[in-house]
């Protein structure tokens, strides 16, 4: 203890004379090695000592701009879907801003002032902020190549960007949307506009993708990628493992969105009947019009794979015609978490069923408040005072309700469509 304060306080006193430690009766600064003034220079090729880090001496300086075309070029684990995000970023908001600024002289004020521009132009907290992220990742990649000595980008203020929560499409907000023709970011039908949907397009070709995106929560490229190979009717089970998109002007097969979008969808009864009686009709029709089936569930009219774009064109057209305030058709996928909530799910089952990694998602974008929630809060603070009926003899506590198993879920969700208004 007294040799570890002599040395912190001759490091911090330099001038400070302390004795020096004996070691078999001399000094022991005779034993060491000599210390230089200054650090020797590293080998050639060798990196630099963390925290000492020297930007590259090249020929020619780079500019920001071409430093983001190399480090796009150079991202092989990127999903297409980011890469086009990406690519976008760069050469609607980025290259008009920072051309011909170089890539030393890029320093926290004018990046700075870029990013407040773009607010100031009027673009949406989001969107400023997904450029600032692709920004900040392309000179994360400058440092660690020795183009740059430091990232400026962290020093940035940029707003987070939060995302909008979703509304419940009430009779107050329909009147007032049916008079300005201002409508929310992230609107959800409720109960019975999505029972009404539904009804109005029973005997359409697409009813029962419709009806997975509205009650199961699959996302538009996951129906399109449904196969039906992928399907056990039997034990009421959807297998969701691929996904359609559209990548350099022609539909792709590509993998899920995230890892844990791999997962088994269960189906209620009505809806397996739906889809047993679906493949029938559409084996009918490939034989009579001489097609040929590409095997999946939801195929265009010439059997092949079913595009995501004519999928959200269609149910564009097909909510207008029924009368329907306007949601997107991602909506019907935030509706189907509030649909599963009512049918008694909790967060952790909701989550899974939408193939989200975290429940943290789930409760923040997807869950609206319902309507029917907000009826029963009076009952549910009336139930307040009758736990003890719920308690065990000679117990202080109250038993705890499992939540029910997916196929009940499934089933619930499917008798509160069903059920007349």
């Amino acid at each position: 203890m007294r040799i570890k304060l002599a040395r912190s306080l001759g490091c911090r006193f330099p001038g400070l004379s302390l004795p020096q430690r004996q070691i078999r009766g001399r000094p022991r600064h005779e034993h060491s090695e000599p210390v230089p003034q200054h650090d020797p220079p590293p080998a050639a090729g060798a990196p630099s000592a963390p925290g000492r880090q020297r930007a590259r001496v090249h020929p020619r300086p780079v500019t920001v701009v071409a430093w983001l075309h190399t480090w796009l070029t150079t991202q092989p684990q990127l999903r297409d879907s980011t890469r086009r995000s990406y690519q976008g970023h760069l050469r609607c908001h980025l290259r008009p801003r920072l051309r011909g600024m170089l890539l030393a002289d890029l320093d926290a004020a004018r990046l700075q002032q870029v990013f407040t521009g773009m607010l100031e132009a009027g673009m949406t907290e989001a969107t400023v902020r997904r450029v600032y992220c692709t920004l900040r990742s392309a000179l994360n990649a400058a440092v660690r190549e020795q183009l740059i000595t430091d990232n400026p980008a962290r020093y940035l203020q940029v707003p987070a960007g939060h995302r909008p929560h979703a509304v419940i499409w009430t009779r107050r907000r329909v009147r007032d949307w049916q008079r300005t023709g201002d409508r929310p970011p992230v609107a959800v039908w409720t109960t019975s506009q999505t029972r009404r949907f539904l009804k109005t397009t029973a005997r359409h070709r697409l009813h029962l993708a419709y009806r997975l995106i509205a009650l199961r929560g699959l996302r538009r490229g996951e129906a399109c990628g449904l196969r039906w190979a992928d399907l056990d009717l039997d034990a009421g089970l959807a297998y969701i493992t691929r996904q359609i998109q559209h990548i350099g002007g022609k539909l792709t097969d590509c993998p899920l969105k995230t890892p844990a979008s791999r997962r088994a969808e269960a189906l209620d009864r009505t809806t397996i009947a739906a889809l047993r009686e679906h493949r029938r009709a559409q084996h009918h029709d490939a034989r009579a019009r001489g097609i040929i089936l590409s095997g999946y569930v939801f195929t265009a009219p010439d059997g092949g794979p079913l595009s995501p774009e004519h999928l959200t064109r269609t149910f564009n057209t097909l909510a207008a015609n029924a009368g329907l305030p306007p949601v997107r058709l991602h909506d019907l996928r935030h509706g189907a978490a509030t649909l599963m909530l009512l049918a008694g799910a909790d967060l952790k089952a909701i989550a899974d069923q939408l193939g989200h990694s975290s429940i943290v998602l789930t409760a923040d974008t997807y869950l609206s408040v319902a309507i029917e929630l907000g009826l029963a809060v009076a009952a549910a603070t009336a139930r307040l005072i009758l736990r003890h009926g719920r308690r065990p003899p000679g117990g202080g506590h109250t038993r705890r309700r499992s939540p029910p198993p997916r196929a009940i879920v499934a089933t619930r969700v499917s008798q509160l469509i069903s059920c007349p208004a």
